[in-house]
């Protein structure tokens, strides 16, 4: 069983960073992605790294600002955000996708974190 656990959420006030982890039970996947959720609003792909971390995937609206890395020996992969902005605030959610894909990104993701809250205050 694939089990994902995110943490690193929090308060935090417009124009600072946080940094997002996922740890994942102990096995190599294809790929890892980000995704949130924000009240009100449908979940929405933020990217995603494949294991070897030779191909990362941003959408537009987070470019610049967002960086996806891992750590394979911790099972553990990140999401870096700087300069948050209040429109930021959402319940970020971290999956897996164990099968390689013909598509980058992924469109199936097959596991999924509990999700964890990010509030940027103004």
């Amino acid at each position: 069983q694939v089990q994902l656990v995110e943490s690193g959420g929090g308060l935090v006030q417009a124009g600072g960073s946080l940094r997002l982890s996922c740890a994942a039970s102990g096995r190599t996947y294809y790929a890892m992605g980000w995704f949130r959720q924000a009240p009100g609003k449908e979940r929405e792909f933020i990217g995603a790294i494949t294991w070897s971390g030779g191909l990362t995937y941003y959408e537009d609206a987070v470019k610049g600002r967002f960086t996806i890395s891992r750590h394979n020996a911790k099972y553990t992969f990140y999401l870096e955000i700087n300069t948050l902005k209040p429109e930021d605030t959402a319940v970020y959610y971290c999956a897996v996708a164990t099968a390689r894909s013909p598509q980058w990104p992924p469109v199936v993701w097959g596991y999924w974190g509990q999700g964890t809250q990010v509030t940027v205050s103004s």
